[in-house]
């Protein structure tokens, strides 16, 4: 990796660079890096923070909401004397003034189909933390067409999810994993799985999704560890209980199986309610 680092970067990240797994290599990898994250609410506020942090070079934040007073009580990024600020710009404000050396590019616009795959082709990873299957699966879909790794988390009341897909993997000789179709074929009727704001969701454990969200895109990043590609990890807070469950590539699947269906993103049209963050 030919990208030098400044003294202060390598008293700002000395701490990384002390662990053999990463050094001064690997944090040459993460100033390289280029991730999108999709929604700055529950999850994507300590995922931006902790992606500054960390020294991520390039890091883009996808929304078109404002900040309400209701956000407050999980969506750390952001301020109540932000309240009714973009969230977007609120978000990367909270990220550069962590760390002023990372590059933040805002976009304040909603997802859909006409945008998706040209912005997401721009960054190296995805991350997902919204709280719509219509914009879950235009981002999966689109992740699957221009072939980048998907980190997704979901949280509902006191229980988060995340995994990691990349079922384009074998092109760089690693094991090829399912995507998100794989998991869900199609999103389930209205109202049969409520969103955050029918169902509610303890603020902290938004929290713990997106510090362990941000924990896979900066392995994924390093080549280190043990991917989450082909594995779903599902925390309970109330029994303090993790446990991870075997994920399989569908070779059906609409997306990513050999006779994929889904060639572009024009059948999503606009995607159903709002793309709003957790």
């Amino acid at each position: 990796m030919d990208i030098d680092l400044t003294e202060d970067e390598i008293r700002r990240y000395s701490r990384h660079i002390l662990l053999q797994e990463v050094g001064g290599n690997g944090q040459a990898l993460l100033k390289a890096a280029k991730v999108l994250v999709i929604g700055a609410g529950g999850l994507g506020s300590p995922l931006a923070l902790y992606l500054a942090a960390a020294g991520v070079g390039t890091i883009g934040i996808v929304d078109d909401d404002r900040v309400e007073i209701s956000n407050l009580q999980r969506q750390i990024a952001h301020t109540t004397a932000r309240i009714g600020a973009g969230k977007a710009a609120s978000a990367a404000e909270a990220a550069l003034a962590i760390n002023p050396e990372v590059r933040i590019e805002t976009h304040p616009f909603r997802l859909d189909a006409g945008n998706a795959a040209e912005l997401i082709a721009r960054y190296d990873i995805i991350c997902d933390g919204t709280d719509n299957f219509g914009t879950r699966f235009l981002v999966s879909d689109a992740c699957v067409l221009v072939k980048r790794t998907l980190v997704s988390a979901a949280v509902l009341r006191f229980e988060g999810q995340l995994s990691v897909f990349k079922p384009h993997a074998h092109a760089t000789g690693e094991q090829a994993g399912p995507c998100y179709r794989c998991l869900y074929h199609e999103a389930p009727p209205d109202g049969m799985v409520p969103t955050c704001s029918e169902a509610g969701v303890l603020g902290a454990v938004t929290g713990v999704m997106g510090t362990l969200q941000a924990t896979e895109v900066l392995k994924e990043i390093l080549g280190i560890g043990e991917t989450l590609s082909g594995r779903l990890l599902i925390w309970d807070a109330l029994a303090t209980r993790f446990r991870t469950v075997r994920l399989r590539a569908d070779p059906h699947c609409r997306s990513c199986g050999p006779n994929a269906v889904i060639t572009d993103l024009s059948a999503h049209g606009d995607t159903s309610g709002p793309a709003c963050a957790i």
